[in-house]
Order: C-alpha cells, then sequence, then structure tokens
C-alpha cells in the first residue's frame, strides 16, 4: 500500500483502507471512535489561525472564552483494542502547526518544571506575577494548540491538585485535548488523597471533551504478543532480524524514541519507547551502573520490555550478571512481558556457577523459563488490564 498524504483521509476511511487491505480486522466499535475523531479533525480544518499572541498575551487570554471552541474527545477502555492506534492515525492527520503527542506523564513534568521555573523568576525578582499558572498555560498553548495524551491517568496529588487550575487555562484559549484511557474520567484518581479537590477538574474535563468508550470484543495487543517468540537464540543476524519484525509488529506504525526517566538527581536512559513499551540492549542495562532502584523505575514505567543480545556471562562479566539477575528478579516481579535475543538458552548463559551467584542465576534462569509461559504471559495480560 502506498503511504497516504497526512490530510488526504478521515480516520474512519483510513481505518476502512487498512481493513480492505487486510492490515486490521474490520471492528465496528473502533470505526465508531474513528467517526468522533472525524468530528474533530474537521472542526480543526475549518478554524481559523490563532493570532499569533504578545509577550504579554496571558494577562487577557484567560479573560475571554476562544470563539472558535471546539470539543475535544476522551476514549477509554480496556488495553489492547486499538486506543493509541486510532489518536496516532488522528494526530497524524490533524492540520494544526502546532500540535503535541505526550504520554501524560511526561507532559504533566514538564508542567511541574515550568512552575518551578516561573517560581524561581519571581524569587530573582525578574517576574511580579505571583501565579505561575497564566503564563505556564500561556507558554504550553503558544507550543500546541492540539493536545494529545496516550494513557490518561492520575496517581500523583501533585498533579491532581493542579489539573483544574491548569485545564482552566488551556482549555480557555481554545487547547483542544484529545486523550486515551483505561478507565473513565470519573474514576480518574479513584480514592486518591483529598480527592474532592480534584473533582472540579473531572466537571471541567467533561464540559470540554466528548467522552465515548471503545469496547471492543477483541484484544489486539495479546493476539499480537502471541504471535510472537519471546526468546530467540543465538545471536545471529537472523535472531536481530526476528527481534527488529517483533518490535515493528508491535509499534504499529508509531514512532518510537529515545527517554529519560528520572531519578533523584539524574536520569535512565531508554533508548527507544513508545506508550509502555521499550527496546534497551543488554550494555544500556548491565554495563552501566544501575541498581535495583533503576530496575524498579523502569518496571513501573513500562509493562512490555525487548532486550537485545544477551551476551554468555563468564567470569569477565561478574558484575554485569549480578546486575542481569536484578533485572529478571524486577521484571518479574512486576509482571513485565519480556522479548529478549541471547547467546544461548537461559541455564546456560552463566558458564560458571559459583557459590551464591550460581544460586541465584539457577532462579533467574527458571524465571527466564516462566515468564515465557502461558501461565505468565495470562498474568501480564490481568495486570496491563487493571491498570
Amino acid at each position: 500500500m502506498q503511504p497516504m498524504p497526512d490530510y488526504a483521509l478521515s480516520v474512519s476511511e483510513q481505518l476502512k483502507s487498512l481493513t480492505a487491505n487486510g492490515d486490521l480486522q474490520v471492528d465496528s466499535a473502533q470505526m465508531d471512535v474513528a467517526k468522533n475523531l472525524d468530528r474533530v479533525l474537521s472542526q480543526l480544518k475549518q478554524r481559523r489561525p490563532a493570532a499569533k499572541s504578545s509577550a504579554l498575551g496571558w494577562l487577557f487570554a484567560s479573560k475571554k472564552k476562544t470563539e472558535q471552541g471546539i470539543k475535544g474527545l476522551y476514549i477509554h477502555g480496556s488495553v489492547g483494542r486499538g486506543k493509541t492506534m486510532l489518536m496516532d492515525m488522528f494526530f497524524g492527520m490533524a492540520p494544526c502547526k502546532k500540535k503535541r503527542r505526550a504520554h501524560f506523564h511526561e507532559f504533566m513534568a514538564d508542567v511541574h518544571n515550568r512552575i518551578a521555573a516561573h517560581r524561581q523568576k519571581l524569587k530573582d525578582g525578574e517576574t511580579k506575577q505571583a501565579d505561575p499558572m497564566p503564563p505556564v498555560a500561556a507558554s504550553l498553548y503558544d507550543e500546541a494548540e492540539l493536545l494529545c495524551f496516550d494513557e490518561f491517568t492520575v496517581t500523583d496529588i501533585a498533579d491532581a491538585m493542579i489539573l483544574s487550575r491548569l485545564f482552566s487555562e488551556l482549555f480557555a484559549r481554545g487547547c483542544v485535548l484529545i486523550a486515551t484511557s483505561n478507565v473513565e474520567p470519573d474514576n480518574l484518581y479513584k480514592d486518591g488523597l483529598n480527592r474532592g479537590l480534584f473533582l472540579p477538574f473531572v466537571e471541567l474535563l467533561k464540559k470540554n471533551v466528548d467522552v465515548v468508550t471503545l469496547d471492543s470484543p477483541t484484544d489486539y495487543r495479546m493476539e499480537k504478543l502471541n504471535s510472537q517468540p519471546v526468546y530467540l537464540t543465538p545471536i545471529d543476524g537472523r535472531t536481530d532480524m526476528a527481534m527488529d519484525a517483533s518490535w515493528t509488529q508491535m509499534l504499529h506504525g508509531r514512532k518510537a524514541q529515545p527517554l529519560e526517566i528520572p531519578m533523584k538527581g539524574r536520569s535512565i536512559h531508554v533508548p527507544l519507547a513508545v506508550d509502555r513499551m521499550a527496546r534497551f540492549a543488554f550494555n544500556d542495562l548491565c554495563d552501566k551502573p544501575l541498581g535495583a532502584a533503576d530496575f524498579l523505575a523502569i518496571a513501573a514505567r513500562f509493562d512490555t520490555i525487548f532486550v537485545d543480545r544477551i551476551p554468555l556471562l563468564g567470569p569477565d562479566r561478574r558484575n554485569q550478571a549480578k546486575r542481569f539477575i536484578i533485572l529478571v528478579d524486577t521484571l518479574y516481579d512486576h509482571g513485565v512481558r519480556l522479548h529478549a535475543s541471547a547467546a544461548a538458552m537461559p541455564e546456560d548463559l552463566l558458564t560458571e556457577r559459583r557459590g551464591t551467584e550460581g544460586f541465584e542465576f539457577d532462579r533467574t534462569a527458571s524465571r527466564l523459563f516462566e515468564m515465557r509461559s502461558a501461565e505468565y504471559l495470562a498474568l501480564h495480560h490481568q495486570k496491563t488490564a487493571a491498570e
């Protein structure tokens, strides 16, 4: 199939094209959501370009509602139903010069950084504006009039406390929000601390987006995962190609990019990531001075991880072997799905078994075998479906 120009098709037309070619199954639930996305696309194409704001535009922008307010879309449903795929189609077609697609937690980290920077300016006497929210919202809108969030979920009280004020400012400026989530708006930040202070955001959200459910009967992500080998050996060109093929199949047209996971005073570099899926080389994880806390952060951030080219672990790689043991334990304990290519089968990776390290690696080998089992993969599915 020839690549299609960004604006040549609606989301529903592109979906029809993919099903006609056999690339996707016909799914009426996905088509219903696609039609809702097409409504937003149509309104974005009709909207006049926003006038360039002045440096002090935030002083006045929040005092009047945009004349061309467009209701966004909040798509919720179980994992693997195609929410991200549809949003990515929409984002590629959106005729906005200024648009942003981000994981929600990464966006909020950016917001907190901007708030901190504004407060520092206030402290240094560079501004007299005590409230950081209007200028922060103005700078965000100046960069993106369309925001697309994947995996919208609120678990942090710091995020919960500022969302209502932040999005009041953004929506007043005409910002359009498209979001996917595993939960409906009324269940966001459920049982969270001081949730009553968060509820105004839920009402604000429902006024500015149409809420739609994607209840496809098929979990497409699990169908893809179950069709792929998850442990490949030995290390050669064929296994590299097979890992690339599995990775590409799971991307489903999305673009993976490098990512930094913030830690205290530093960050963990992720070479390739998209949504809750990441890809590393063995050296990225086990040649570097990473420890249990780092692997916990990785396991919390991703539910599917690819690790390329796990070597034989001889006496010259003792530190790497120790880190690999911790890594596998952490991924196993958190139900993370692991795709790996390795120099040998799990029981043969450690070339010399000595004392405690040998016993620990016996556990590692056992877990690597179990992580390939249907039972483990089913537990992985249950975990991701519940998130």
